[in-house]
């Protein structure tokens, strides 16, 4: 047995949109995965490809839950979806060193309203998630998907952290 220790940067970033239009905008960027697309390909060249369509912004909706409808009737009164985000073939690259890496592929976020009512959206930075595993060629891909998140909060129209704002790396070799 063993256990590792790591650090973990919650982002919260404050999106300009109610939280109904927020949920659509990160729906389009980050399109639901098409399952049906994947299973057609016949080798990971033609997955490669689908994942580049489905995935403009590098990022594909594996599980959406609205929170909202599951505490309905509870005293908690904000709004709240989960979603898990990634991309599993950019996952691919980090689960060729470890496959416990995929503890933390695909990414957690979640798109809720706060006690004022603003909405915020908030995700653990992947750089130091993947960090942890102590492998340079994972760290790079934990890089890549920072600078994949900070072009996703910039399309939301939101400000980028300034954790996020580094040197895009080269996206990992797949």
């Amino acid at each position: 047995m063993s256990s590792i220790e790591h650090s973990s940067r919650r982002l919260i970033i404050a999106l300009p949109d109610s939280y109904d239009d927020a949920r659509t905008r990160y729906e389009q960027l980050a399109p639901v995965v098409d399952n049906a697309a994947f299973a057609a390909a016949h080798s990971w060249q033609e997955t490669l490809a689908v994942a580049e369509r489905n995935a403009p912004h590098g990022f594909m909706v594996y599980f959406r839950g609205d929170v909202t409808a599951a505490v309905a009737g509870s005293p908690s009164q904000w709004q709240a979806t989960q979603y898990l985000m990634g991309n599993h073939t950019i996952a691919e690259t980090m689960f060729r060193h470890d496959p416990s890496a995929i503890l933390h592929a695909p990414l957690r976020t979640v798109i809720y309203t706060d006690p004022s009512g603003a909405t915020n959206l908030t995700v653990d930075q992947p750089s130091l998630l993947f960090a942890s595993y102590g492998n340079p060629d994972i760290t790079a891909v934990g890089e890549h998907l920072d600078a994949l998140l900070a072009q996703l909060i910039e399309l939301l129209g939101a400000e980028v952290p300034a954790s996020l704002k580094v040197v895009a790396p080269h996206r990992p070799t797949s």
